[in-house]
């Protein structure tokens, strides 16, 4: 049996994990300090600029909403831009053979729809046919 020194020596960190408790510890303790700091600033410049944003919120208001409309504009066309893109490269991978994702429910539905064609105008004219005959009668 091993004696209570001998498991506290197993169980006890080694000086490498010592250290790096200790520098994690240090570095988790900057933070806070400096996550502190930081939201003192915050609020210190917020009060010091209420005033001027009240005074100058008739300008700022709608430079802000205009700001945001132009940013969301300019956001929006491009990923319509992307997204084109991506259609017209998909497109250009299906016409040349390539089997891109989502190719073959593309032949899928496309030969449901001839079928439904063909399935249409031979109904039609068979109905032809049968007003030509009602027609004569």
């Amino acid at each position: 049996a091993k004696s209570v020194a001998q498991r506290v020596q197993e169980t006890a960190p080694s000086t490498d994990q010592a250290v790096r408790f200790l520098f994690a510890g240090t570095a988790g303790v900057a933070l806070l300090v400096l996550s502190g700091l930081t939201l003192t600033g915050t609020v210190v410049a917020l009060a010091a600029a209420t005033p001027l944003l009240v005074i100058f919120s008739p300008v700022l208001v709608p430079a802000a909403i205009a700001a945001f409309l132009i940013a969301a504009g300019l956001l929006s066309a491009g990923g319509f831009g992307v997204a084109a893109l991506s259609a017209i490269a998909w497109i250009y991978n299906y016409v040349t053979g390539k089997h891109p994702p989502g190719a073959d429910k593309v032949d899928y539905a496309r030969s449901r729809i001839m079928d439904t064609a063909r399935d249409v105008k031979e109904r039609a004219r068979e109905y032809g046919h049968y007003v030509q005959h009602k027609a004569q009668e």
